[in-house]
């Protein structure tokens, strides 16, 4: 379980390229540096209270929790600066009165951690080219991903094609394309020269 102290917390609310989501950063640790988990149905949420209480808004869609952050999506037409407010103190709130935020461990995904998933029917060569792609989605990816409120996950490697999955604030953002082709596939192309191309998993193109 995530222990949470006493001391006062901030919270401010940090916009990112998908509109519909905003990032509410604290200065407080909500989850294990490198982890994050994605709930995107209040059913998934089922191990987080603190998720499922965002849940309780009606206009909350999905939420995202990672090391010192949070992502809201909402599903309604109103606009941030009418819902920031009621989010920012809900979250100050709940996260200083210590609610849990896990109950046991949450299962959180990394880029790295999904080094497990490498099949191991896999050539060698497409093996070794897999854990090239996870180190570089760790190392250089993901980062700048969380940094817009989301993460960025390997799914797979075949035949050139690396298949990935969006959580967060990246998934059904309007430029996820842009970022998907313009920014990771190129980037995965020029360092790792088997890779043809980069698609993101249940997300259309």
């Amino acid at each position: 379980m995530t222990e949470n102290t006493t001391q006062p917390v901030s919270v401010y609310a940090e916009a990112n390229p998908n509109p519909e989501s905003m990032k509410f950063v604290l200065n407080s640790t909500l989850l294990g540096e490198g982890g994050s988990v994605d709930y995107p149905t209040v059913e998934s949420a089922a191990d987080s209270p603190f998720a499922q209480e965002l849940f309780n808004f009606d206009y909350v869609s999905r939420v995202f929790i990672a090391s010192n952050f949070v992502t809201v999506t909402k599903n309604s037409p109103v606009q941030w600066p009418h819902l920031i407010p009621e989010l920012r103190t809900f979250i100050k709130s709940y996260v200083e009165a210590g609610g849990p935020i896990f109950l046991g461990n949450p299962v959180t995904t990394s880029a790295a951690s999904a080094s497990a998933e490498v099949p191991a029917d896999l050539s060698a060569e497409d093996t070794e080219i897999s854990q090239k792609v996870i180190d570089l989605l760790e190392n250089y990816v993901r980062p700048a991903v969380e940094q817009d409120g989301g993460n960025i996950t390997f799914r797979s490697y075949k035949e050139g094609v690396v298949t990935v999955n969006l959580q967060g604030s990246c998934s059904g953002c309007p430029s996820a394309t842009v970022t998907l082709k313009a920014g990771i596939e190129n980037l995965l192309k020029r360092m790792v020269p088997e890779v043809t191309e980069v698609v993101a998993e249940g997300v259309v193109l």
